[in-house]
């Protein structure tokens, strides 16, 4: 019998060696085709105003230059919005931020276009921009309208509470900064149409869109997605510009476009996480326990709605993290300033929800003299009495107890809390901090429709298995996951198994990659295709020799036809002559999930990713630097389809995690013009920012009570916000440092600027 590793094997990622080596091929590596020619766009360089005059003839005029496109270049719709109009291709007249694309060049080189881009001379009449978040929320200046959700009465719980506070946390946004720029290759076709290679999330919303300003229908344009290096939301719908931008020259020009933005282009010119500014009201009793919570949550959308809607929406969804609030009031503000249009970032809004009510555990904690983690578990929700999320979901199975009970030992939180206080007590200038924090995150798309996804499988007659779906590899291991479980089907070895890059044309109607839910829809579409085929293939057997259809097993690379023994490879080609057809698509839709905006009701999740982590961290109090010593996490993957991924996954959304709460700062001048646009001037965590003791485990025996593929449970975006417990351990060594003088108002990122005025502000203990 052959070696079969399938579920729960630690199988590298499929591209992992290519990666290290340099073969693994993106939109750039692509061989040049003859003719290949390159665009830019040009950009505007104020952040309000209206454009009087465009004189692009000396760009035109350029070294190298073909082609300049404008706004009325373009053949068909000009706005590329995802959900909601707003954002032009390229605009004409309105400008809204600094680095709007206002038009294009086509040139031989991409050195050339770059250079051309800045030879246009363009006037504006300059008007003031709003460039503040506190600005926007003062003029009721929004992108969409604001969105209630309530659940009991608010402000009667406060008003009877023992305790009751007030407080503002700030928290900023997070550049992607993925490895692979936006970049996209357009390629002109026969009968007009066309095929782009792009570096996207969602090639059918690329597909869409370049049909949509192309003025053609989407059978006519084809999108291919073989990989990309890194994305985290980032290329879910602000990457589709850039294939729109080729595609356009390709017609024009009939030849292969490339546009690649460079990296300050690409930082200037796409959307972050956005930033947010949240106000609590909270109300608690002598031992702790939240009785009401009034909360205001105010997104930093940028000049347009993209998809903030649904983040702001998932904001408002985890702002009760795993916690059980009685009486709550959960108003969403989307608020609009004169900046970049902000984007899906991994958590997609659900970290600058979470991270308010963990600063709300700890403020209680401090007001009534207790460790936090003990106002913590008091405050759990549990499947009993205390399982009504704020938006009337039921929870209704939860792990979150048991990994912090169990987390709790494994990393001897208690001993090492008396470690840190002794620590403090003989150390007037270095402090220790400790934190244990958990994650409750709702998985699935919140807009219903997106919760589908497609699959094609092809067995051939050697018996070797090319399969496609409609997830895209960004690499997080998607594929050599979605590969696992066609192999665990097929009984056979997942090296038998090619997955091709992601097409539109194999698989129509995608959705995007994106809400943790690559793996979960796209792999059960995958089962679905390929139970079908295995279906028919025992039908077959069941007939050519006579036996009962549940005498025909598929076992360890081979099938077993009772006694008979046959390869996999000998029972595909014996189907192959039998006329019996082995190929077919699969489809999947998540069931149960709904929401009512209406009445801000329903079931917008159909599970819960829960995860704990404890972090210590020690600052100096004279330069406000911190260092993370050690990380323990326990996580709940359910039955874990490739533990080697989901370790990776986990440890890496955690250090990007950090990267947000501690050291990623976005930083505008008074123009609206972003500083911290490249490598120098903008931080994300370096591998001396790893804590020296990082110990990652996953939950056991903790398959997902509802039936996801396998019974497994998503892993890409929960672990980000495990960070928050080193945010939570930078305050508590503040309070340290500060002899308990006052609460903390710890914004984030927590930089060390950050760190020492609040440790200046909370009153230093001398």
């Amino acid at each position: 019998m052959e070696d079969t590793s399938r579920i729960g094997s630690a199988l590298p990622h499929d591209s992992a060696r290519k990666h290290v080596t340099g073969e693994a091929t993106y939109v750039e590596d692509m061989p040049k085709l003859v003719g290949q020619r390159y665009a830019c766009v040009g950009r505007s360089s104020i952040a309000s105003g209206k454009i009087i005059s465009m004189d692009l003839q000396p760009v035109l005029e350029a070294q190298g230059v073909i082609d300049v496109i404008s706004a009325s270049d373009i053949p068909g719709g000009i706005d590329i919005g995802p959900v909601f109009p707003g954002d032009p291709l390229l605009t004409d007249s309105l400008v809204e931020y600094v680095g709007q694309p206002i038009f294009a060049v086509l040139a031989t080189s991409h050195e050339r276009a770059r250079k051309a881009v800045t030879l246009a001379n363009i006037e504006y009449q300059l008007q003031t921009p709003v460039l503040d978040l506190q600005q926007a929320i003062d003029q009721k200046f929004f992108v969409r309208p604001p969105h209630t959700m309530q659940r009991g009465e608010a402000d009667t719980a406060l008003a009877k509470s023992k305790h009751r506070f007030q407080g503002k946390l700030r928290v900023g946004g997070q550049e992607h900064f993925y490895l692979e720029g936006q970049a996209s290759t357009a390629i002109p076709e026969e009968d007009g149409c066309i095929t782009v290679h792009t570096s996207s999330q969602n090639p059918t919303e690329a597909q869409k869109l370049v049909a949509e300003v192309l003025g053609l229908s989407m059978n006519q344009v084809k999108v291919v997605t073989r990989r990309m290096g890194g994305a985290f939301g980032g290329k879910e719908t602000q990457g589709s510009a850039w294939s729109c931008i080729a595609a356009i020259f390709a017609l024009r020009n009939q030849c292969a476009v490339t546009c690649r933005l460079s990296r300050q282009d690409d930082m200037v010119m796409t959307g972050k996480r956005h930033s947010f500014l949240n106000r609590y009201d909270v109300g608690c009793t002598d031992q702790g326990e939240i009785l009401g919570i009034d909360y205001r949550l105010a997104g930093q959308c940028g000049y347009s709605p993209d998809l903030s809607d649904a983040i702001v929406d998932r904001a408002m969804f985890h702002c009760d993290n795993a916690y059980f609030i009685p009486d709550i009031r959960i108003e969403g503000l989307r608020c609009k300033t004169n900046t970049v249009s902000n984007t899906a970032f991994r958590g997609f809004g659900g970290p600058q929800g979470m991270i308010t009510v963990e600063a709300v555990i700890d403020q209680i904690a401090y007001t009534l003299g207790k460790d936090p983690l003990e106002i913590r578990k008091r405050n759990l929700y549990n499947l009993s009495d205390r399982n009504l999320t704020p938006y009337h979901q039921e929870v209704d199975h939860y792990s979150l107890p048991r990994i912090i009970d169990q987390l709790e030992v494994d990393a001897d939180y208690w001993n090492r809390r008396e470690a840190v206080k002794a620590f403090n007590e003989i150390n007037p200038v270095i402090k220790k901090g400790l934190a244990l924090t958990p994650v409750k995150f709702g998985i699935s798309f919140t807009v219903s429709h997106l919760n589908q996804a497609g699959a094609l499988v092809h067995v051939y007659s050697d018996g070797s298995i090319h399969l496609n779906h409609g997830g895209t590899e960004m690499g997080q291991g998607l594929m050599v996951k979605i590969s696992q479980i066609v192999a665990e089907e097929f009984q056979v070895s997942p090296e038998n198994i090619i997955i091709s890059a992601t097409q539109t044309d194999k698989v129509p109607n995608t959705s995007p990659t994106a809400a943790s839910s690559g793996t979960d829809i796209n792999g059960m579409a995958a089962l679905n295709a390929a139970r079908k085929i295995k279906n028919r293939i025992i039908q077959f057997l069941s007939e050519k020799y006579d036996v009962p259809l549940d005498h025909v097993k598929f076992k360890n690379g081979e099938v077993f036809v009772e006694e008979r023994s046959l390869t996999f490879a000998e029972v595909a080609h014996q189907a192959w002559m039998g006329r019996v057809s082995l190929s077919a698509t699969g489809f999947y839709k998540t069931p149960k999930i709904h929401y009512d905006r209406e009445t801000a009701k329903g079931r917008p999740f159909l599970y819960f990713a829960n995860g704990a982590a404890v972090s210590e961290v020690i600052i100096d109090t004279l330069t406000g630097e911190c260092r993370l010593s050690r990380v323990d996490i326990l996580h709940d993957v359910g039955n874990s389809i490739n533990p080697a991924i989901d370790i990776g996954q986990i440890e890496g959304g955690f250090i990007q995690g950090l990267g947000w709460l501690t050291c990623e700062e976005l930083q505008w001048d008074t123009s609206g013009r972003l500083l911290t646009d490249s490598p120098a001037t903008y931080k994300i965590p370096a591998i001396s920012d790893t804590p020296a003791e990082f110990n990652v485990s996953l939950l056991k025996n903790a398959a997902n009570s509802e039936p996801t593929v396998f019974r497994s449970k998503a892993v890409g975006e929960p672990p980000l916000m495990l960070a928050i417990s080193a945010w939570c351990a930078i305050r508590d060594a503040i309070i340290a440092a500060s002899g308990s003088k006052s609460f903390p108002i710890l914004h984030a990122p927590a930089t060390p600027e950050e760190v020492l005025r609040c440790i200046h502000e909370t009153g230093m203990q001398q």
